[in-house]
């Protein structure tokens, strides 16, 4: 007899994974409220140090002249686009399972982030968009006269 381990939430992990492959398009509002359609989505981790957050999105395929990064009302928004150079007939593929198109994320930022000091670079399909925090603000001693 052996022994296989029962994971429940196993479940509802491939129903949603099943949910995001039956959507080929998933839609979001900009900020002018005009709707956003997305045909791929960037797996993006975000890490905080001790002076800045990092964003670090997974878009191989992307050119950095495709990418729009731009930070609004405390909100970073990224948008781009990733062109795919196979022909409409799919030039003998079987199965192809590489995202092309336009994809787009947003990011709410927490307070006491710098705006103007947001720096972005794009090596080997990997961005990363670094978000410096703001300087403390030191409490100052008022005497009284």
């Amino acid at each position: 007899m052996s022994l296989t381990q029962h994971n429940p939430w196993n479940l509802f992990d491939q129903l949603q994974h099943e949910l995001n492959r039956t959507h080929s398009h998933s839609h979001k509002l900009a900020a002018n409220g005009d709707i956003v359609t997305s045909d791929w989505t960037p797996a993006v981790d975000i890490k905080e140090e001790d002076n800045q957050f990092l964003l670090i999105a997974d878009i191989p395929g992307v050119d950095p002249e495709n990418i729009d990064i731009h930070m609004e009302n405390g909100i970073l928004t990224i948008k781009g686009e990733r062109n795919s150079e196979l022909k409409t007939e799919h030039d003998g593929f079987k199965r192809i399972e590489r995202k092309h198109g336009v994809f787009y994320r947003r990011f709410t930022m927490p307070e006491g982030v710098n705006p103007e000091g947001i720096d972005a670079k794009s090596n080997n399909g990997v961005l990363t968009v670094s978000i410096p925090k703001q300087e403390a603000v030191k409490p100052r001693k008022i005497t009284v006269n």
